[in-house]
This record gives structure tokens, sequence and C-alpha cells, in this order.
């Protein structure tokens, strides 16, 4: 039986590291973990305070099991939001364990967030990316969003944000989510999209409750 773990930042999926830095998000997707529980694989992702430090991160990785074969930026938020964050644990991470490989999953806002392009600044501290494409056009992508941007402005940002994770040279994959109540993701133009931008195509697989 899995309870509730103490720490605030670390807990583990699938074996990998995972890192929740923060709970902002721009988006609401219909299909969010988030909004069927607080906890993921026993790990409480609702974290107390917004106001929290690189140092704090860090801390909590040494006191935890490294011993894994990804470290992943993902929680219950928009990891990017908190830029300069995970630059620093990303780096801290690189500097101290540079055999494991480090993945962001995001929402591909950062540059809109941001109002640059913040890509060149993963080089070399972020191995892989992957980005909810969603779906195959704007309307139907604020529809499972809930995108609070503008949607053609939304949509077209995280395409553009994946072109450039790939010209980056960054391993990046772009995701859709299958499986989620009535609505019909259109995979072969999804795919299709995905494969014109450079990346590599994913499909995830809705999880009714949650990860356990």
């Amino acid at each position: 039986m899995n309870t509730k773990i103490e720490n605030k930042f670390v807990y583990y999926l699938n074996d990998s590291m995972y890192i929740n830095v923060t709970t902002l998000c721009t988006n609401n997707c219909v299909f969010c973990i988030r909004s069927l529980s607080d906890t993921v694989a026993g790990a409480n992702l609702k974290l107390e305070s917004e106001s929290i430090s690189s140092y704090e991160i860090i801390e909590e990785i040494k006191n935890s099991s490294i011993s894994v074969p990804e470290i992943v930026f993902c929680g219950y938020g928009e990891p990017l939001i908190k830029l300069d964050i995970v630059k620093d644990v990303a780096r801290f991470i690189k500097q101290n364990y540079p055999e494991i490989p480090v993945r962001i999953n995001t929402n591909g806002h950062a540059n809109l967030i941001h109002k640059r392009n913040i890509i060149p600044e993963l080089v070399g501290i972020i191995d892989k990316i992957s980005v909810s494409l969603n779906a195959d056009n704007a309307e139907f992508y604020q529809e499972l969003t809930g995108c609070k941007l503008e949607s053609q402005i939304a949509y077209e940002g995280v395409k553009n944000f994946i072109a450039e994770c790939v010209n980056q040279g960054i391993d990046t994959t772009a995701t859709v989510v299958q499986g989620f109540g009535n609505y019909d993701i259109n995979v072969e133009k999804c795919r299709k999209i995905t494969e014109e931008l450079g990346a590599t195509f994913k499909i995830r697989e809705w999880l009714d409750e949650g990860y356990k």
C-alpha cells in the first residue's frame, strides 16, 4: 500500500526520479491527473508554497536515491515557469551525475511565458524534452487544454517550441493523450505535424485513476 511521503519535490515513477518544481500552469487540461488526486505514486505533489529555491530542491536530490535511469522535470505544474530553478537544478545534476539523462515534460509555452527564446539556455543541461502537442488545430487545443493564453498564439507557440528544440539538437518528442472521455484526437494529423516539425511522435494513454 502506497503512502504519502514527506519530501516536496522529488518522487519516483517507473524507476525514474521526477522533480516537481511548481503547481502553476498556463493550461487546465481536461485530462490532467492533478484533478483526480493530490498524489502520484504516493508522493504529495501539492506544494505548500511557490516560494521555493534551487537550493531546497538540490538538497532533497542529495538526500534521495540517485540510482535511476533518468531524471525528469515533471509534476503538477509547468516546470519551465520556474526556468531559473530548472536550469540551476539541471546544471547541478549534469555536474554531479553526468551519466544520467535529464528530461523535461512541458506544455511548450515557455517562450511565450518568458517573452524570449529560452531553448538555447537548455542546451547542454537538458538531454530530452517532451512537449504536449495535444491537438491538430488551435480550436481543439483550446478545448482540451483550457489554455489561459490566446488559443491561436498558444498552439502556434507550441509548434514553434517543438521545432526550435529540434533545431537546437535536443532529443524532442511531441505527445497527445488518447482515451479520455469522448474526445476524438486525430492521431494521424498530429503525427504528421510532429514529423514535419522534425520531432518524435508519442501517444500517451489517459490514466483514469492517475498513477498509483
